[in-house]
């Protein structure tokens, strides 16, 4: 296995940790943010702009490769980084999530999932030794295990069921993993149930998985709750895996969960939101199309190196935006996606000078100076 994980260090006064994933597509520090290219591409980047921002992982859909273009395409490459010209670290979702969010219409049973795409309608069917099949034929650096999703609020008992589904078919998507150079993740469900967490927790680790990740949070609860949730379950998880929190979040979500322990983070916030003309800034979101921006000569933000702040005015930019240029998409996308990596970087920085807890409020105090 070319997979493995190294936990670096633990900063003295919070749990946050600074590790390190080695696969067979580089090294990747941790706590680290995984720009989510769903179909292969991170909306309107390409690997160049990616390897400008020193990003080491993307993150893929197995739903959404399998429909489109589908697995024999990308297969005739040889893997998905081949066929997407990118040479780093690649991890693929199950598609579990987006079978339940996305399909038309499904029917959830022990052996897998019948569904009906959203693409076109037809019917297709997951099971958990599909989903690794598939992720094999991907070739992605790290894989999860297909689970059974759930959302909030929900009644106990689903959550129940729905957690010895995912432990079942975590089993059987382990018994055919077979790849050597795949790392394959186990996902804790449970919702807000702690209790049923940790049973979950215990009967993968029973199974035996090269990381751990933790699924529905940040799907409707407080977020309160969510954090209160991840501070009672992450004690007990293996110090020694990588610990993913699948699909959060803001940069305040992902500051207060490394404060708890998570190693790995996706979003697809910094994407949308550049598409949709919110920034992400050293002193929190602004809205590029408001009408003060429009004669505006400062750069997004000025503590931000990006390609994007170094050339363009926030004038220009709100241009481009109501414009409906382009141009527009790309420019935001590239100074978002760079703002979260380097928030990444700023975060491995403190944990390493032992000083997380200072760097977590001058985070805030930054926030308090939004115009």
């Amino acid at each position: 296995m070319n997979f493995h994980f190294r936990l670096l260090g633990t900063d003295s006064n919070t749990a946050a940790r600074r590790g390190q994933i080695v696969t067979s597509h580089g090294e990747i520090d941790t706590p680290v943010f995984m720009p989510v290219g769903t179909l292969g591409s991170v909306k309107s980047l390409d690997p160049f702009d990616l390897n400008s921002m020193n990003c080491k992982i993307i993150l893929g859909n197995t739903y959404h490769l399998y429909l489109r273009p589908g697995v024999d395409v990308v297969n005739h490459f040889g893997n998905l980084h081949k066929f997407i010209g990118w040479n780093k670290a690649i991890l693929t979702d199950s598609g579990g999530f987006q079978v339940f969010s996305l399909a038309k219409i499904r029917q959830i049973t022990d052996d897998g999932v019948i569904f009906q795409s959203h693409i076109d309608g037809s019917k297709h069917i997951f099971t958990p030794e599909k989903a690794i099949e598939i992720q094999t034929f991907l070739g992605s650096d790290i894989a999860m295990s297909f689970d059974e999703c759930t959302p909030y609020p929900v009644d106990r008992e689903y959550v129940k069921s729905a957690v010895n589904r995912t432990i079942d078919w975590a089993l059987r998507g382990k018994r055919v993993h077979n790849s050597p150079t795949q790392a394959l993740f186990g996902i804790v469900q449970g919702s807000v149930f702690v209790e049923l967490r940790l049973d979950c927790l215990d009967r993968l680790m029973e199974i035996g998985f090269d990381g751990y990740a933790v699924g529905s949070l940040s799907v409707g609860e407080p977020r309160e709750l969510m954090f209160e949730v991840l501070e009672r379950i992450l004690p007990h998880f293996p110090e020694e895996r990588p610990r993913y929190l699948m699909g959060v979040g803001t940069p305040e979500d992902i500051v207060e969960c490394v404060k708890l322990g998570v190693d790995m983070f996706d979003c697809v916030l910094p994407t949308r939101n550049g598409r949709n003309g919110t920034l992400f800034t050293s002193f929190g979101k602004i809205n590029i199309k408001k009408h003060c921006y429009r004669k505006d000569e400062r750069p997004i933000d000025p503590e931000c190196d990006c390609f994007t702040c170094k050339n363009f005015s926030r004038a220009y930019l709100r241009h481009l935006f109501v414009s409906r240029e382009l141009l527009s998409y790309r420019l935001n996308t590239i100074h978002n996606v760079w703002y979260y990596l380097n928030l990444m970087q700023e975060i491995r920085n403190a944990i390493e000078e032992q000083r997380y807890d200072d760097w977590v409020k001058s985070f805030y105090q930054k926030r308090q100076l939004l115009e």
